[in-house]
This record gives C-alpha cells, sequence and structure tokens, in this order.
C-alpha cells in the first residue's frame, strides 16, 4: 500500500502508542478523582498541556482540549458568537474554510447573525485588504484557517491577526491542517483563539485543543464560555471527563512534531516538487490548484480534465494508492469541492480533482510507481470519455 492521505489522518507513531498504553491500564484512574491513581492522570493532563502550549507561544492556561478540531472550531465561534454580543453580530471568513467553520457560521446566521465570506484568488490566498474593508463597527469576529486542508494554501495569518488586533476584532485561526508542520507563534501572529487536532500529527483521533489567549475579556470584553456544560473539568469551560490516553498522545505527538518539522518539511517538499513536476511533465491537460510556494509541505492537488476524480480513486485503490479528493470530511458527497469553486474551477474541472497528501515516510520510488498508475488510468478514463473526444477531434479541426 502507498498511503497519500496525510491529510485525512496520519499513522499513530509508535512512540505515541507507547506513551499513551500505562493509562489504558495500570493508571487508568480518573483525574477528578483526589487519590494517587486520579491524580497521575490530572498530572499527566498537566504536563502534556504545558508541552501543547509551549509548541505555540502560549501559556498554559489558554490550553483546553477538546475531541478534535471539529470540536474546537464550534466552540471557538458559537462561544466568541455569544460572548460578544453587546458588540454587534457580524463574523468575516472565508468561501474556502472546512465545513467545521462554514456550518457553524450558517446555524449562526439562522440565528440572527450575519457572516461575509470573502473571496480567494485563484491560489486560494485571502486578500488582507479585501480582509480589512470588510470589518465594521459590529464585527465580533475574524475566522480564518492557517491552511487550506484540500489545496494546502497557507494564508497570511500573521497579517491578518495584524488587523484584527489594529481593529480591536477578536481572531480565531483553524490551525487543524498546520499545526505540527509549519513554525506558529500565536503572540507574534496576534492569533486569540486557535483549534488543533492530535490525528494529524500523527497523534491518536478523537483529542484535540482549542487555544484561547487569556486577555479576550479584558482586551476586547469577549466572555467565552463553556461549550460542554456538565463537571468542572478543563476549568469549567469544557465539561467531561478527560481523555488521559488520548491528551498524552497528543503531547508526545507534538514532542515527535516539533523535533523533526524541519527535516520533515524539507523532505515532504522535495518528495512534494518532484511529484508535481513529473504529473505535469508527463500528463496533459492537469493544473496544480493552490499556491506554487506557499503550501503545506506534504500538499499536492492536481485536476485532470476530462475525467471524474471518484473513478480515479477508485482505480487508484485497486492499485494499492490512498489518496481523496478533497477533504476527508466530504468524501461522500458527489458535489464538487467548494475550495476548488472558489478558486475559480469549473464544475467539470473540480470534479476531476485529486489530493495527495505526503509524509516523510513516502519515498522517491513510490511517487514513480503512483505516477505510473496515474498516467495509464489518467489516459484509460479519458478514451472512456465523450467530452475528451470531441477536445482532440477540436484539436484536429
Amino acid at each position: 500500500m502507498i498511503y497519500l492521505d496525510n491529510a485525512a489522518t496520519t499513522r499513530t507513531a509508535p512512540e505515541v502508542v507507547e506513551a499513551m498504553l500505562p493509562y489504558f491500564g495500570e493508571l487508568y484512574g480518573n483525574p477528578s478523582a483526589i487519590y494517587s491513581l486520579g491524580s497521575t492522570g490530572k498530572k499527566a493532563i498537566g504536563e502534556a498541556r504545558r508541552t501543547i502550549a509551549g509548541a505555540i507561544g502560549a501559556k498554559q492556561e489558554e490550553i483546553y482540549f477538546t475531541s478534535g478540531g471539529t470540536e474546537a472550531d464550534n466552540w471557538a465561534i458559537k462561544a466568541a458568537a455569544e460572548g460578544c454580543t453587546g458588540k454587534g453580530k457580524h463574523i468575516v471568513t472565508t468561501k474556502i474554510e472546512h465545513h467545521a467553520v462554514l456550518h457553524t457560521c450558517a446555524y449562526l446566521e439562522k440565528r440572527g447573525y450575519e457572516v461575509t465570506y470573502l473571496e480567494v484568488d485563484g491560489d486560494g490566498l485571502v486578500d488582507p485588504q479585501a480582509l480589512e474593508a470588510a470589518i465594521r463597527s459590529d464585527t465580533i469576529l475574524i475566522s480564518v484557517m492557517f491552511a487550506n486542508n484540500e489545496i494546502g494554501t497557507i494564508e497570511p495569518i500573521r497579517e491578518i491577526g495584524a488587523i484584527a488586533r489594529e481593529h480591536g476584532v477578536l481572531f480565531h485561526t483553524d490551525a487543524v491542517q498546520a499545526f505540527g508542520q509549519v513554525p506558529i507563534d500565536v503572540e507574534e501572529m496576534n492569533i486569540d483563539m486557535l483549534s488543533a487536532s492530535a490525528h494529524k500529527l500523527n497523534g491518536p483521533k478523537g483529542v484535540g485543543m482549542l487555544y484561547i489567549r487569556s486577555d479576550v475579556k479584558s482586551r476586547l470584553g469577549a466572555q467565552i464560555r463553556s461549550f460542554m456544560h456538565g463537571g468542572a473539568q478543563e476549568r469549567s469551560m469544557r465539561a467531561g471527563t478527560e481523555n488521559v490516553p488520548g491528551i498524552v498522545g497528543f503531547a508526545a505527538a507534538v514532542r515527535r512534531a516539533l523535533g523533526l518539522m524541519e527535516e520533515k518539511a524539507e523532505k515532504e517538499r522535495e518528495l512534494r516538487d518532484y511529484l508535481i513536476r513529473r504529473i505535469e511533465e508527463e500528463i496533459p491537460y492537469c493544473r496544480l490548484n493552490g499556491h506554487r510556494e506557499k503550501r503545506l509541505p506534504g500538499n499536492a492537488n492536481i485536476s485532470f480534465r476530462f475525467i471524474e476524480g471518484e473513478s480515479l480513486l477508485i482505480m487508484l485503490d485497486m492499485r494499492g494508492v490512498c489518496a481523496s479528493s478533497g477533504s476527508a470530511c466530504t468524501s461522500g458527497s458527489l458535489d464538487p469541492s467548494h475550495v476548488l469553486l472558489a478558486i475559480g474551477l469549473k464544475h467539470e474541472e473540480a470534479h476531476g480533482s485529486l489530493r495527495m497528501t505526503l509524509s516523510e515516510e513516502n519515498t522517491m520510488e513510490e511517487l514513480d510507481q503512483v505516477v505510473g498508475h496515474l498516467k495509464e488510468i489518467v489516459q484509460r478514463l479519458r478514451d472512456m470519455s465523450p467530452l475528451y473526444e470531441d477536445f482532440v477531434k477540436s484539436r484536429k479541426e
């Protein structure tokens, strides 16, 4: 098997599993308990919180553990809306956000909030000037993802953060794809809230975090309240017995990611650029989606004209290649990617997209095999396409 779907999920690293195992067995106590078996888990959570806070230049009390990125996004946006009602009900986001953000914004629109969905350019980049122009006196939140999950484009977060700070607007970024992949400093980038998920960086599924800057109330008057109601866990901000093994695994994955980040990114960029170059040189009528340089190290998203991406994925799977046509959360949908439509692709072009997301474990030999499979499959699918047949005839006339 050749695995090229690391944006959907990653293999849990052996050292992460090893770190988690004791908390399934001998250290299984509830961290809210006062006896030592529970306090051991509580201590482990505190250590994990310090590790994850340090990874983004935050304070440990600003980190709240969640079930993943989707919960963190929901919490950030809904709590910001509820906590800033005295100022207004206007939110600024983009058309290429993950559905965890877009669907949450749609939920709020039905409840009287107004949302501005910013356009992006052909590479998927947000224009900071357009974002600033969209800010109004009643704007309470700006939510722009750090890096896009489908096309890999990295947004100008530092500039956006500076604009948000200047205008006194709360700034949230969905960093699920970027956290652990590229350097992030919440202080330097003026980020007020940040969402992340462990399973995107070789950690376990089912655990994530939301960073909430401690001064948002004093600086912006924003009262960020709890999202899950019940017990007093997470300093009364997120009820529910903590997932101790998951949280410990999350921290282990973060330590691993920080130690390997530079080396890993360099190798993934080399692999990514090799894959893109071969496809562009050897398969006609294709296009790279996303910014060529300002993109995540392991992301290659390419649209092939005159084919259906679903057929391409099935035929790749039959050859042992795992890839996707977009976000894993929408893989069951037959609708074209909202991200690809937002960057200007036609419906038929968006339907022929393939997202390949690499890890440092991939090899050049694997990519050579993938390109060989792609050349064969794309040509086979085009040979069955009446659209391609008409196109070829028109080229000869």
